[in-house]
């Protein structure tokens, strides 16, 4: 506690003050020695639950199957402990709010089976130095809702984080595997368990893995997105297209819908903010897609401390091929018997709505994994200040890939008793493909309707 108290009013006093610059080099010397090279503290815990990073998991962990899926290289573990409402108590300390609401709202069926903690994170070396260029580069515009000196073939902004929105950044321009194709679905179950199905056909491009991009274009780009609805049929070849800016100040997003039925291209600014998420009903904004995205411009941001909390690790149970939809899928919440949760270091940041800005959330929290930067949880308030909505994301590493990863992401309404999940790919024929080609043109409004072709 002393140490989340002086970390706090040391970022306090960095954040009254100018826009930060990049660290000294001794700084960033720390990096790969008394730290992991993205960030993360080298040594485990005092009482050694949380065990010291010794590389992550390497490449033939176990074996990678067919379609981007894994094998689970911790099947013959058992869990811990698991915490339920009835003992929610004894591990208090290592709770969120948001867990515990969960805990509370679902007293019966809401559990969290904890296991042995491992340190699975692991990044290619180019990876690795990117995030040691940029610590040593990138510092934050004017208002930090932008990035100056992050070069395209970087990753990992702020690998030693100063204030909160360096934290969301580096979950912003974390590194994903370069150039994918995903093939997803989202189910927003009702009360009573009954859902359907919107697949997915997730891309992403970054500037430097585009042939024909424009010289101009790339120098401010972080990535690109272009996703198409697939299922069903009456949603069937609508197409998203977004290009996401390192200034966003200098060029916001800018975002794309072409509507099959219209046959229509139209601008989309409602894709940015709290505009409703694609075939979400109601049940997450634009800016909940992977846990936070965009433009950060509408809060101020804080950094808490770290601290440790139970979070969902190394989740290649809940991503198996040998499960169906409806294993995963139940009223109230996907089935906790088949999550994992793990004892992990986490950055807290809190995000409070700016006077005179909007947003149906008025105030975040977020819980950033120290090791891979991933955003594990999150709690969102509404104006009156009650606690809304609870997020959580299944982390695992890819690891023949050394990419760090979820295996979906949901979102919980506590106070309708209801959930959206997205990024489940059990049933697809597969779950990511890295490596894939992208010309500039394909990411266009243009090529638009040709994508969209039912």
């Amino acid at each position: 506690m002393k140490t989340t108290r002086l970390l706090t009013a040391l970022t306090l006093s960095l954040l009254a003050g100018p826009v930060l610059a990049a660290v000294a080099p001794e700084e960033a010397a720390k990096l790969g020695a008394s730290l992991t090279p993205l960030g993360g503290e080298k040594a485990g815990n005092a009482d050694g639950s949380i065990p010291a990073w010794t590389g992550g998991l390497p490449r033939d962990a176990a074996t990678a199957l067919p379609g981007g899926f894994l094998e689970d290289p911790f099947a013959g573990e058992q869990p811990l402990f698991t915490i339920t409402a009835q003992n929610l108590e004894q591990y208090r300390d290592k709770l969120s709010e948001g867990q515990l609401a969960l805990l509370k709202r679902y007293p019966e069926t809401f559990k969290l089976p904890v296991y042995p903690s491992h340190r699975s994170t692991a990044v290619p070396q180019e990876v690795a130095e990117a995030a040691r260029q940029s610590a040593l580069n990138t510092r934050l515009i004017e208002g930090g809702n932008g990035l100056t000196g992050f070069a395209a073939s970087r990753y990992y902004a702020f690998p030693l984080p100063q204030n909160g929105l360096e934290v969301i950044w580096n979950h912003i321009t974390r590194y994903r595997g370069g150039n994918l194709q995903r093939h997803i679905v989202q189910a927003a179950p009702q009360t009573n368990g009954s859902y359907s199905l919107v697949h997915f056909e997730d891309e992403v491009a970054y500037p430097t893995d585009i042939k024909g991009l424009d010289a101009k274009k790339a120098e401010n780009a972080l990535l690109f997105f272009k996703q198409r609805v697939t299922a069903p049929a009456r949603l069937a070849g609508n197409v998203l297209l977004v290009h996401d800016s390192l200034d966003q100040i200098r060029e916001p997003r800018m975002a794309w819908l072409y509507n099959a039925g219209q046959r229509r291209v139209r601008r989309a600014p409602q894709v940015a903010y709290d505009g409703p998420g694609t075939a979400a009903d109601g049940m997450r904004t634009s800016d909940n897609f992977d846990m936070f995205n965009g433009a950060p411009d509408r809060y101020d941001w804080k950094l808490v401390g770290k601290r440790e909390l139970y979070i969902p690790y190394n989740n290649y149970r809940i991503a198996s091929p040998k499960l169906k939809y409806a294993d995963i899928l139940k009223a109230g919440h996907t089935d906790q018997a088949l999550a994992r949760y793990e004892l992990h270091r986490v950055w807290e940041v809190e995000a409070t709505l700016r006077a005179g800005e909007r947003n149906i959330y008025a105030k975040r929290r977020f819980f950033i994994d120290e090791d891979s930067w991933q955003i594990a949880a999150s709690e969102l308030y509404d104006g009156r200040g009650q606690l809304w909505r609870v997020g959580q994301a299944m982390l695992m590493q890819q690891y023949d890939r050394q990419v760090p990863t979820y295996a979906f992401e949901a979102l919980y309404d506590i106070i309708a008793g209801r959930y959206i999940a997205i990024g489940l790919s059990n049933e697809e024929e597969f779950s990511v493909q890295y490596g894939i080609q992208a010309s500039a043109v394909d990411f266009t409004p243009a090529a638009l309707r040709n994508a969209g072709i039912r």
